[in-house]
This record gives structure tokens, sequence and C-alpha cells, in this order.
């Protein structure tokens, strides 16, 4: 006994373990819980079709009984009025008999046929509903997989924006700046060292020289130039 209660127990809990996966892999593919969902209620609207068939045909095969005995007790009235109209006592009293028990059969094959065309009725119904769950169903799987779809595209694209930040490209950004903003010190630094070294300062000092040269050539060039016009109006005069 305690063997086989700890055997429930561990087939409880393979169930419960299977139960469990089963929910995660419908999680993650919720078309496969539509698609059970359905055929669950595909096989219950099959079952349920043949237990209405089969009430239905209990009520057709009441409701031609009722009507064979309706029959039936019509015929044996008609005999019964025509044994005592003919004074046939003995035969009478068994068609009596015989009309009290169709009278008490078809009383209970009537409240039969009554309960078996409520039956009916309410299976058909029941079809019916079933029917329409499992048109609601088809619309709400279509509806709901479509959702996911977009909610899974929606969050892909989240992902991707998320993915591009824009850190590293700022800091790659901010990496060209320095590195263009050195270049520039480095060259500004290259002309300041260049204005102020020894080569820079002779070259300037040869071109003041220059300068200084050629403005004494320029003043001797006019005082030659005033003294030639001094001596050309002496000679005039």
């Amino acid at each position: 006994m305690a063997s086989s209660g700890v055997f429930v127990r561990l087939m409880n809990l393979w169930k419960g373990f299977v139960s469990l996966w089963i929910s995660d892999v419908e999680k993650g593919h919720p078309e496969i819980a539509y698609e059970n969902a359905i055929n669950s209620m595909i096989e219950k609207y099959s079952k349920l079709k043949s237990a209405t068939a089969a009430i239905i045909r209990r009520r057709e095969d009441l409701d031609a009984r009722v009507g064979q005995a309706t029959r039936d007790l019509a015929q044996t009235e008609a005999e019964l009025n025509t044994a005592v109209d003919t004074h046939q006592d003995d035969l009478a009293v068994v068609l009596i008999q015989k009309k009290n028990q169709l009278t008490q059969d078809l009383a209970d094959m009537r409240a039969d046929l009554d309960t078996a065309q409520k039956d009916a009725t309410n299976a058909k119904s029941s079809i019916l509903n079933v029917q329409s769950e499992i048109r609601k169903l088809k619309d709400e799987r279509d509806t709901m997989l479509a959702r996911m779809q977009s909610a899974q595209a929606r969050l892909r694209i989240q992902d991707q924006l998320e993915g591009l930040s824009l850190d590293a490209e700022v800091k790659a950004l901010d990496t060209v700046r320095e590195h263009i903003k050195n270049t520039i010190a480095q060259a500004n630094l290259g002309d300041e060292l260049s204005s102020s070294s020894l080569d820079a300062r002779l070259a300037a000092l040869k071109t003041q020289t220059g300068d200084v040269q050629a403005k004494q050539q320029l003043a001797e060039l006019k005082a030659k130039r005033a003294g030639q016009q001094a001596a050309t109006g002496q000679k005039t005069l």
C-alpha cells in the first residue's frame, strides 16, 4: 500500500512537470496553445453531436410510438363501442382493460416524449453554443497572434534602438575633435617655434639689413640727382 502511494505521488509529480513544460512551450508558441484549445473544442463538438443525434433518435422513436399508441387507442375505443353496441360484454371487458392500459402507456410515452424534446432542444442549443465558442476562439486566435507578432516586432525595434547607443559615436566624435585641436595646436606651436628660432631671427635681420642698405642707396641716388640738377642750373646761368 505504501509503495502504491509513492507511485501515485511520483506520477502526480511527473504530470506536474509535464504540465509546467507544456505551459512554458505554449508561452513561447501561443499558436500551439490556441490550436490545442480549438482542437479540444472541436472534439467536444463532435462528441456532443453524437450525443445529440442519439437524443434526437430517441425523440423520433418516442414520437413514432406515441403515434402508434394513439392509433391503437383509437382502434380499441372503436372496437369497444362495437362490442357494447352488440352486447358482447366479455369482449367489452377485455377491450376496456386494453383501453386502460393503452391510455396509461400513452400518458407515460407522452411524458417521455416531452422530456426527449426538451433534451433535444437543450442539446441543439449546446451544439450551437460550442460552434459559437469555436468561432470566437478562432477569431481570438487570429487577433491575439496578430497582436503578438506586432508586439514582437516592436520589441525587436526597441532592442535595436537600444543597441544603437549614441555613447560610442559621441565618444568617437570627441576623440576626433580632440585630435583636430591637437593638430592645430601642433601647427601653431611650429609657427611659434619657427618665428623665435635663430634661423628665423637671422633671416629677419638679413631682411632688415637689406632694407637699410636699400634706403641708403636711395638717399645717395637722390643726393646725386640733386647735385646734378644744381650743376645744370649753374651752367644755364
